[in-house]
């Protein structure tokens, strides 16, 4: 009887002793949730990136949420995003009553198109804010996007904020600065499987110091007083007022604790994650059945997307992808496209022809292991097995 085949999966945490110290160390204080540690994470993570504001949420899905809600995006507004990202992404403007549009990506890569964008905002005047999705780490055309959106604000009368999804781009580092500190706001994830993670958890940077101080209230309730400082002022600490309807989103100290110990080893969690990268592009290069993913300036390379040429095989990236499983190789898909979703469909009807290169780059893209800690061994197998599969279903 065969052995099962050992697998290698698609990401796994690059944990050590220093977070789970950092954790017990959490546990043994007397204070879990909000309070000075996560005081010392967005701290130093705003000194990371160079932003004047950070303020750590329950994650990037909530950030978003609490960024646009700053920024107006609410009934009778809308936001212009892409369909090639995480649901999230569109869900949070759908959660303050804000419309969504959608513009495709370009054709060279998986993000956004700026021309697609000027489209969009000509034909819908109510869009009070632009979403750029740095999709894999790779980061958007922001110069472009930033004329575009001040173009028709002016045309349109009001200001047209631009919020960075960052959820893939830490630390994507640009000649600008780095991703996610690039607009108005930006939104970085601390999800399982990002480049830095804390478990669940996000970070929003901002510019402006009330937009800061509005996303810090509406995070708790819409209290007008952080938790740590009702628990530790030495005066009246049992009053406080909530000034507006806000939610729960704030970021607990156990998870700021991992948090701080992943953004200590993030460079170098990067210098890991690019020498796996060069050792794909150049087993993959020159492979007429493959095409290596997009690459920019600053490029985070949080994901591996690879791109298979159906043109030169007799098996679809499905097919291709169920291989790869059924051979040990933890895959996923990046991203199914919301065009794609039940939702989007019973919202806005099945018209995936409108976003023709999403459909196209969906329909030959699978993510394929990329994490800090892989063995050479593992790399290896990785490409013998992607390269074999190819090979085996040439035309």
């Amino acid at each position: 009887m065969a052995e099962p085949v050992q697998k290698i999966p698609f990401f796994y945490p690059s944990f050590s002793r220093e977070e789970e110290e950092a954790a017990i160390r959490i546990l043994r204080s007397g204070w879990l949730t909000t309070g000075n540690e996560t005081l010392l994470f967005e701290k130093e993570f705003a000194r990371f990136v160079d932003s004047p504001h950070a303020l750590a949420v329950n994650s990037a899905s909530s950030g978003l949420i609490l960024a646009m809600d700053a920024f107006g995006v609410g009934p009778g507004k809308s936001i212009v995003t892409t369909p090639y990202t995480f649901i999230s992404t569109a869900t949070a403007a759908r959660h303050l009553g804000a419309e969504v549009r959608y513009a495709d990506i370009e054709d060279t890569s998986y993000n956004i198109d700026p021309a697609a964008i000027e489209t969009v905002l000509a034909q819908h005047p109510e869009a009070c804010a632009v979403v750029p999705v740095h999709i894999a780490g790779n980061v958007c055309r922001m110069d472009e996007i930033h004329d575009i959106c001040s173009f028709y604000g002016k045309k349109h009368g009001h200001y047209i904020a631009v919020i960075e999804d960052a959820a893939h781009a830490f630390p994507a580092n640009t000649d600008k600065g780095y991703a996610g500190t690039l607009a108005d706001a930006g939104v970085f994830s601390f999800y399982a499987t990002k480049t830095i993670t804390s478990g669940e958890g996000g970070m929003i940077c901002v510019r402006d110091a009330e937009k800061a101080k509005r996303m810090s209230i509406m995070r708790s309730h819409g209290i007008d007083r952080p938790v740590w400082d009702r628990y530790t002022a030495e005066k009246a600490s049992w009053i406080y007022d909530v000034v507006d309807e806000g939610w729960k989103f704030n970021l607990p100290d156990i998870l700021s604790a991992i948090g701080r110990v992943q953004l200590s080893k993030a460079r170098s969690f990067f210098d890991k994650r690019l020498r796996i990268v060069q050792r794909y592009n150049d087993a993959f290069s020159g492979n007429d059945a493959l095409l290596l993913p997009p690459d920019s300036p600053g490029n985070a390379w949080h994901l591996y997307l690879l791109r298979i040429v159906p043109e030169a095989l007799d098996l679809n990236r499905d097919g291709i992808a169920r291989e790869l499983q059924e051979r040990g190789i933890g895959i996923s898909l990046h991203f199914i496209p919301h065009f794609e979703m039940t939702w989007y469909k019973q919202r806005y009807g099945s018209n995936s022809n409108r976003f023709p290169h999403a459909e196209r780059q969906y329909e030959r893209t699978i993510s394929i292991p990329l994490w800090p800690d892989m063995s050479d061994g593992q790399i290896t197998r990785v490409i013998d097995t992607v390269l074999d599969c190819i090979e085996r279903h040439r035309k």
